[in-house]
């Protein structure tokens, strides 16, 4: 099979259509388009901050547009979807459930996540929680009262908290479901009873199996993209074994020196992108975690969007905000927006919107982003926009006559 050279646009446009972000949605979203989005980013991230939608409700909302979010939990509930370290913390789809089997039975590969010191001098504890499940059912965290004076930060959980995760870690315990979005823990054999690690593919088809899918939902990948998707560990499979198999496909991006690959599903997409024939419409508004995103090094070279979280970054250091959620404007990435929903108030405040260098203002321009700001404060129940800061100054008027007439659209 020849092999394709794609302009870097058409690479982007590769991705996005992989990602569900090519164009709007042509009907409004049903309950299984959750599972679907899900299956076709391969995870989705959590994340608790809740300035406006936590992370899976927004990264949701970017590809289906409206929603009621308690799809998401009525999908876990039914057993569409399991919690574990895929990315990071993520619902995954529950077929892929032995693939990530493997990271339980080694939980001392972890990292944090997992603490042997824990489980080997709090033994007895851990037993106990363990069988007050057993025993009561599923169980929060809130139902163990706190009896050790301190308060309940993330490096300060009670110890029956500690033992939920660390549980959780190797698969003792699953999450059952949510309740405000608390996770409510139960016995693995109890939430998935069919399951027995005969079943468990071996360690070479379950490495294949996660380079597959990564490459699946990225699109396109460069070889040093692979393995952050998944957070997989080496050793790693060499992609180019699986293009000698006939598993993959290469090809190549304007003055890029390696190749990137493609999965055979996406054969028919490679040759529109490669032919000019992708293009990309949609104008939505990005969670910091989503799959676009997570990854910095492939978000600057592939769209040439240098970001980077700042939530954990001192206030006086913050370049550009808080919890800055970047904007996805017909395939590129044109700026970042620092934004809070005041849901008492039905105010969705832009704290500060920052136009990427270079990008050309527009009507139409100034039209989408507007569109897309408050199809998203509509969505949060906020529909009036308030604008605090914009960068360059002189669009903050413009877009402000933009959302006047976008408000009175979505009337």
């Amino acid at each position: 099979m020849t092999e394709l050279t794609l302009s870097l646009t058409a690479a982007r446009a590769l991705h996005l259509a992989a990602q569900g972000l090519l164009q709007p949605r042509r009907r409004k979203a049903r309950q299984p388009d959750v599972l679907d989005a899900i299956r076709q980013m391969g995870v989705l991230q959590i994340d608790t901050i809740h300035v406006v939608a936590r992370s899976p409700y927004l990264v949701l909302w970017s590809r289906l547009g409206d929603y009621p979010q308690p799809w998401l939990e009525q999908a876990l509930a039914e057993g569409e979807l399991f919690e574990y370290w895929a990315h990071e913390a993520c619902f995954v789809p529950i077929e892929d459930y032995g693939l990530y089997r493997h990271r339980m039975l080694n939980p001392e590969a972890m990292g944090w996540k997992y603490s042997a010191t824990w489980m080997k001098e709090r033994r007895v504890e851990v037993d106990a929680v363990l069988e007050h499940i057993r025993v009561n059912g599923p169980t929060r965290s809130s139902d163990f009262e706190r009896t050790d004076g301190q308060a309940g930060g993330w490096w300060s959980w009670k110890p029956e908290k500690r033992s939920l995760e660390v549980l959780f870690t190797t698969g003792a315990l699953m999450i059952a479901a949510r309740h405000n979005f608390q996770r409510i823990y139960d016995l693995a054999e109890r939430v998935l009873p069919d399951w027995h690690d005969s079943r468990m593919p071996a360690d070479d088809e379950m490495r294949r199996a996660l380079v597959l899918k990564a490459v699946k939902a990225m699109g396109c990948a460069r070889g040093a993209w692979i393995s952050d998707y998944f957070r997989t560990r080496p050793p790693r499979l060499d992609p180019e074994t699986l293009v000698d198999e006939g598993l993959l496909l290469r090809a190549w991006v304007d003055d890029w020196d390696d190749p990137i690959y493609v999965h055979p599903d996406h054969a028919a997409l490679l040759d529109s992108a490669a032919a000019g024939a992708l293009a990309p419409t949609l104008t939505t508004i990005l969670s910091p975690f989503d799959p676009v995103v997570w990854d910095r090094r492939r978000a600057l070279e592939l769209f040439g969007f240098d970001y980077r979280l700042e939530c954990y970054t001192p206030a006086d250091k913050r370049r550009y905000g808080y919890f800055t959620l970047p904007i996805l404007r017909r395939g590129a990435l044109v700026g970042r927006v620092d934004a809070k929903a005041h849901r008492r108030e039905g105010v969705f405040e832009l704290k500060s919107l920052v136009l990427e260098p270079g990008v050309r203002v527009s009507d139409r321009f100034t039209r989408d982003i507007a569109g897309a700001l408050q199809r998203l404060a509509n969505w949060h129940a906020c529909p009036q926009i308030q604008i605090t800061q914009a960068t360059p100054a002189g669009f903050a008027p413009l877009l402000q006559a933009a959302l006047g007439a976008a408000e009175q659209d979505a009337a």
